[in-house]
């Protein structure tokens, strides 16, 4: 999939903050584009702009003839603020109502990073707006059913914690699982560090934990907290705010605390970056000793990072592969293909995500490319069944 230009880029500024909000529409598939909006300080229109590149490539990856969910167009919005900012949420409020006519028309959004579910409906309310996915409730059969149906699913609990938190840490898990079971590697003594453990980072964690893999650390922003023979993940998850930051007073005896970028030269067998962007830049990688990265978080590996990498072994599983389960799991709930059940969701999530992952490794392989680029290679090829069937506007 090439980089053409997107097919709307604007910026905002606040008029009391003078903070600045992007929005980017990559492409619209039957009038109508699905993309989160983040909130991070140092934000910038570029970082949108990708953002909004994997989006169409996640809903593209998604796509089955036979399923009720039809890929959307790829979209991202962005504000450049601390979501810690005391006044971050007046700012949210003021920029959901500055992009409400693109919301209500073919942008629909949710959580990203910095930002959960809940705040972003509530304040889409005091903005104004319906829902922040209205604009795709024209492609529905029954818009009152459905919206029922997503609301019933996001009220589900499994342990204490909502479903939507888990859909998406479940197809991250699932990928770990996959590329394991392709290298015939056991799951009983591979060692995983996770860097953010907020609702990505957190759900995945939990998942492999139960797995039976070993997460040896995990890093906040805080520091890093590592103990070689395995963390309390239960212990640690329960201990969070918020942003996903622990409470140290949970920590064992032989739990210990590092710098924030200890997690990279972890000795484990898997990393799962799932914080920030460019977590991983060219100097960072050559710290990396683990055998895999697994990308929860968007573009947290910088390309010419990637490159060397691989050239020593490391194989990146790709966010528009890997981390594209919370995105599917709305659709598939909203839509009909599954209902409002954690059981149903997480099978449908794992048998997705590992098909996804074996026939990208299995296209890599034929091609002699990487996973990143065979994903791309997917979706060039899946891209023209979408047009010619649905449409697009680019």
């Amino acid at each position: 999939m090439t980089a053409a230009a997107p097919l709307m880029s604007l910026e905002w500024t606040d008029h009391v903050t003078g903070r600045r909000g992007f929005l980017v529409v990559d492409r619209l598939v039957r009038g109508v584009a699905s993309g989160g909006l983040r909130m991070r300080a140092g934000c910038t229109l570029e970082e949108v702009a990708g953002l909004a590149r994997g989006m169409t490539m996640k809903e593209a990856l998604h796509y089955n003839p036979e399923g009720r969910y039809v890929p959307l167009g790829g979209a991202k919005g962005g504000i450049d603020c601390d979501p810690r900012d005391p006044g971050a949420y007046g700012l949210l409020v003021r920029y959901l109502r500055a992009v409400r006519p693109y919301i209500e028309s073919f942008w629909t959004t949710g959580e990203d990073l910095g930002l959960t579910q809940d705040l972003v409906d509530r304040a889409a309310a005091e903005a104004g707006l319906v829902s922040s996915i209205q604009a795709v409730y024209p492609l529905l059969d029954d818009e009152a059913a459905a919206r029922r149906r997503l609301a019933d699913a996001f009220a589900v609990e499994v342990d204490g914690i909502g479903l939507d938190e888990l859909a998406g840490g479940c197809g991250v898990a699932e990928s770990v699982l996959a590329a394991l079971d392709r290298a015939s590697a056991p799951y009983r003594g591979t060692r995983v560090a996770v860097q953010g453990l907020g609702t990505m980072g957190g759900a995945t964690a939990r998942f492999l934990a139960r797995a039976g893999l070993t997460v040896v650390a995990v890093a906040d922003i805080k520091g890093t907290i590592a103990n070689p023979a395995g963390l309390d993940v239960e212990a640690l998850l329960a201990a969070r705010d918020a942003y996903g930051t622990v409470d140290r007073g949970v920590l064992r005896p032989g739990d210990r605390e590092l710098p924030g970028d200890a997690w990279l030269s972890t000795d484990a067998e898997v990393l799962v970056p799932a914080a920030v962007s460019y977590a991983i830049g060219i100097a960072d990688q050559e710290r990396v000793t683990a055998r895999w990265i697994v990308e929860a978080a968007n573009m947290p590996v910088i390309p010419e990072a990637e490159v060397l990498l691989a050239a020593r072994g490391v194989t990146v599983l790709p966010d528009v592969v890997v981390n594209s389960g919370t995105n599917a799991w709305w659709w598939w709930t909203l839509f009909g293909d599954i209902g409002a059940d954690a059981d149903e969701a997480f099978a449908h999530i794992r048998g997705s995500m590992r098909a996804l992952i074996q026939l990208m490794l299995d296209r890599a392989e034929a091609d002699g490319t990487s996973p990143r680029a065979a994903a791309h290679a997917l979706v060039t090829d899946r891209l023209p069944v979408i047009a010619e069937r649905f449409g697009w506007y680019r």
